[in-house]
C-alpha cells in the first residue's frame, strides 16, 4: 500500500488546524503531511518556512515530510530540524556538487532527521545514484517545481522505474516520493512503476469530503 502524503499548500491557509484534521486526526488516516518550503529564489514562487512548521507542529502527531525548493539548503536545516521536521528533503540542483551534498545529508542526520534528496524534470536521475545508500527516500519531480495544477510529465515513469530496479537489485532501503500532477487515473502506474510515498494536493485539500478522497488514493 502507498503511503499518502496531501500537500498543505493545497490548503486554505486561513484555518490550518482545521485543515490538518482533515487529513489527519479525523480518521482519514494520512501517515506524512507533506511541507512545500519555497524561496522564491531556487523557485520563483514564496511559501511558508520554519516558524509555520513549528507552529502546526503543535497540533498534530503526523510525519512532517518537508520539502526544501530552496537555495544553500545547508544553512537553513537546523531551523526545520528545530521546527519539528522528521523528513528533510532537498534538492540536488541547489547544491554546488557532491560534497555540499554529502554535507547537507550529514547535517539532516546529525539531527537524527530521516534525509531525502529530489531531483527536477530535467535532472537525470542518475543524479542522486552516488547517495543511495545514505537517503531515506528519494523524491521524483514529476511537474516543475513551484507551481500547482500541473500536468504529470510521463517521463517521470522511467525515472521511478530505474529507481526502484536499482533499489531492488542492491537492496537499498530508500521510499520512494513522486510529487506532481498524481490523480486517480495515474496513479495505478505511478505505484506499478515503483513509487510507494504519493504527494497530492487539491485532490484532497480541494475535495469536498477529504476522507472520502483519501480512501480513493488508497484503494487504487
Amino acid at each position: 500500500m502507498v503511503i499518502l502524503a496531501p500537500s498543505l499548500l493545497a490548503s486554505d491557509f486561513s484555518n490550518l488546524e482545521s485543515e490538518i484534521k482533515k487529513v489527519y486526526m479525523d480518521g482519514a488516516g494520512c501517515p506524512y503531511l507533506h511541507l512545500d518550503v519555497m524561496d522564491g529564489v531556487f523557485v520563483k514562487n514564496i511559501s511558508f518556512g520554519a516558524p509555520v512548521i513549528a507552529s502546526i507542529r503543535k497540533v498534530c502527531g503526523i510525519v512532517f515530510d518537508v520539502h526544501l525548493m530552496i537555495i544553500n539548503p545547508m544553512r537553513y536545516i537546523p531551523d526545520f530540524i528545530a521546527a519539528g521536521a522528521d523528513i528533510i528533503t532537498f534538492h540536488c540542483e541547489a547544491c554546488e556538487g557532491e560534497d555540499e551534498i554529502r554535507q547537507t545529508l550529514a547535517l539532516i542526520k546529525s539531527g537524527g532527521k530521516k534525509c531525502s534528496l529530489s531531483i527536477k524534470p530535467n535532472t537525470p536521475v542518475a543524479a542522486v545514484f552516488p547517495f543511495l545508500d545514505e537517503l531515506d527516500m528519494v523524491l521524483v519531480m514529476s511537474v516543475e517545481p513551484g507551481f500547482g495544477g500541473q500536468k504529470f510529465i510521463e517521463g517521470s515513469l522511467g525515472k521511478i522505474a530505474e529507481l526502484y530496479k536499482i533499489k531492488t537489485e542492491k537492496n537499498y532501503t530508500f521510499d520512494i516520493e513522486v510529487d506532481g500532477g498524481v490523480n486517480l487515473e495515474n496513479l495505478k502506474k505511478i505505484k506499478e512503476a515503483g513509487a510507494r510515498v504519493i504527494v497530492a494536493g487539491s485532490s484532497i485539500f480541494g475535495a469536498a469530503d477529504a476522507g472520502g478522497a483519501i480512501a480513493g488514493f488508497l484503494n487504487v
